[in-house]
């Protein structure tokens, strides 16, 4: 909405300051600004009104230390994340970018699943919440969504750089030195030559049914990451820390994509009209520390799944909107260990039950971050060190771009 304006007033009156809202580094720092002090003047407002109307965590006995403190924490605090993120993206970047158009999609589909499990466990006194099967029906629906548009929208392009005469049969538009094409290209991490073609992979398949398999891919992708995000949001912070590391790189990774000196300088590919998604990125960012700090040990309010689901979709649609989606594992060590914790515990247990009759466990409690409390240690020393992890891990990410 401002850069309209400021753009309108750039354009006709001249306007003094007003072509600074044409760089992306400025108004992606004030979208982070913004949603961080979005965040934290509205948090106070909604915990307060949360705890009038006594929306609070039930809390299960499961014999963690501190956990039975909790109970009673106003939780869906994830609104405070969606609204303090949206108002910033809708003030300052472009609303007809495809790219945009996605991330919003997602942020409100998902947050409305989280916010559906969330009023059933709250309001219907239901601790399963929302069933497991309309969650994956969502996840699902949106992935088909964000799978078709990325494959088949004609906004949604990468430039190869090519020789004068150089001809390809997607080839929206043409000059001497670069093509732009739709292609369901993606990086691969390490690898000199880093580009990989679905089609490629999937040559076996007919031309007319690639399309399928790559909506798949995307599917469980979106599927994967918005349930570990889910998993990891156990204990104060951590989910919301994680999630905005993880985005702070995908940033750096839409700014260098989205600009043709950096991509063409670093040799990777380049998107173009992907800049916008910096500045979506770095409201994201502002978002997630404006709400620790209300969430930060001793919680005030928690996400509940109005956030956590939220978090893991926008981290899955950012990486591929930015082709960084075989990065994730990587980026999101931690949600996909923490995912991985579940799994191994589950199997094994079922495992040794079927085999000696009696349930094993490999650890003292799933997900991991329960493991470790019920080691001793404590909560914040748990949720800061796992941080140090996740950094860790998106230093190593930001490595392919060079690094090959």
């Amino acid at each position: 909405m401002f850069y309209y304006l400021f753009e309108y007033l750039h354009k006709n009156y001249d306007f003094i300051g007003a072509g600074v809202f044409r760089f992306i580094s400025f108004r992606a720092g004030m979208a982070m600004i913004l949603s961080l002090v979005i965040a934290l003047v509205i948090g106070k407002k909604v915990i307060t009104y949360l705890r009038v109307k006594q929306i609070g965590e039930s809390v299960r006995d499961l014999g963690l230390q501190g956990q039975m403190e909790k109970k009673g924490t106003p939780t869906m605090g994830g609104i405070i994340i969606i609204a303090s993120l949206l108002i910033p993206i809708l003030l300052f970047a472009k609303i007809e970018n495809i790219y945009i158009v996605l991330l919003i999609i997602t942020t409100i589909w998902m947050g409305l699943i989280g916010f559906l499990d969330d009023y059933i466990k709250v309001f219907k006194k239901n601790k399963e919440g929302l069933q497991g099967k309309f969650k994956i029906v969502g996840q699902v629906g949106l992935g088909l969504l964000i799978g078709l548009v990325m494959y088949n929208n004609k906004g949604v392009l990468i430039r190869n750089y090519l020789t004068p005469h150089s001809k390809t049969e997607n080839a929206i538009s043409l000059s001497t030195d670069f093509i732009d094409e739709r292609s369901p290209k993606t990086t691969i991490p390490f690898l000199k030559n880093n580009e990989l073609d679905y089609n490629d992979i999937f040559n076996f398949v007919s031309d007319d049914y690639t399309w399928i398999i790559y909506v798949l891919i995307i599917i469980f992708i979106i599927t994967a990451v918005s349930n570990g995000a889910n998993i990891t949001d156990g204990i104060d912070g951590l989910a919301a820390g994680s999630s905005a590391i993880i985005a702070l790189v995908l940033g750096i990774f839409a700014y260098v994509s989205g600009n043709a000196i950096f991509a063409k300088y670093l040799n990777i590919m380049y998107i173009p009209n992907s800049g916008e998604i910096v500045i979506f990125c770095a409201s994201f960012v502002g978002a997630c520390i404006g709400f620790l700090w209300y969430n930060s040990y001793p919680a005030q309010v928690f996400m509940g799944d109005t956030g956590s689901l939220a978090l893991g979709g926008i981290i899955a649609v950012l990486a591929i909107t930015v082709r960084k989606e075989l990065l994730l594992p990587v980026l999101c060590g931690v949600f996909v260990i923490e995912n991985l914790s579940v799994i191994m515990q589950v199997a094994y247990f079922k495992y040794t039950k079927r085999r000696y009759g009696v349930g094993r466990r490999i650890f003292k409690m799933s997900p991991l971050h329960h493991h470790y409390q019920k080691v001793g240690f404590h909560e914040s020393k748990i949720v800061i060190r796992f941080w140090i992890v996740g950094i860790l891990l998106a230093i190593m990410t930001l490595a392919t771009l060079k690094l090959r």
